[in-house]
């Protein structure tokens, strides 16, 4: 069997990555849970909404300003869901520490943090309030990589 692939053009809509900022790629909104929620349950949450990371919220010692402290990402899920038979709780499996970005960061100089942290997903922060607005992922930055023209 053999499957044609149309080339897809860009969108006027997206910038290229050379003129990207966060703002442009992000996904708005962030999917939380509480420190005590226990593996099954976040995996609920990502595989109900389709989506491949959820963030630990609670009070840092590190970043008292910033309610998210921690991400689960789908691989850390399943990792734990093998090895350790998903047992766990949110609080012991959360990525820390958190790598944040800014909205009006260059979608190039994130996508370098992520490669420099070795993470897939980044937490959108709002400046001034430091409330977390969004998602940035590894598939965000390739959507823009695909389609950005401008």
């Amino acid at each position: 069997m053999s499957t044609s692939v149309q080339p897809y053009h860009g969108s006027y809509l997206m910038p290229s990555l050379e003129h990207a900022t966060v703002s442009d790629a992000m996904h708005p909104g962030i999917l939380s849970c509480e420190p005590d929620t226990s593996l099954s349950e976040v995996a609920r949450v990502m595989a109900t909404h389709h989506v491949h990371c959820v963030a630990v919220i609670g009070i840092s010692h590190q970043e008292p300003e910033c309610p998210v402290w921690g991400l689960i990402s789908d691989l850390d899920l399943v990792r734990a869901g093998i090895h350790e038979g998903g047992a766990q709780t949110a609080r012991a499996l959360a990525a820390e520490p958190l790598v944040s970005v800014a909205p009006s960061m260059s979608l190039r100089e994130a996508a370098e943090l992520m490669l420099s942290h070795k993470t897939s997903h980044v937490v959108v922060i709002e400046a001034g309030s430091e409330r977390p607005i969004g998602i940035l992922s590894t598939l965000d930055v390739a959507g823009v990589i695909a389609w950005g023209e401008a």
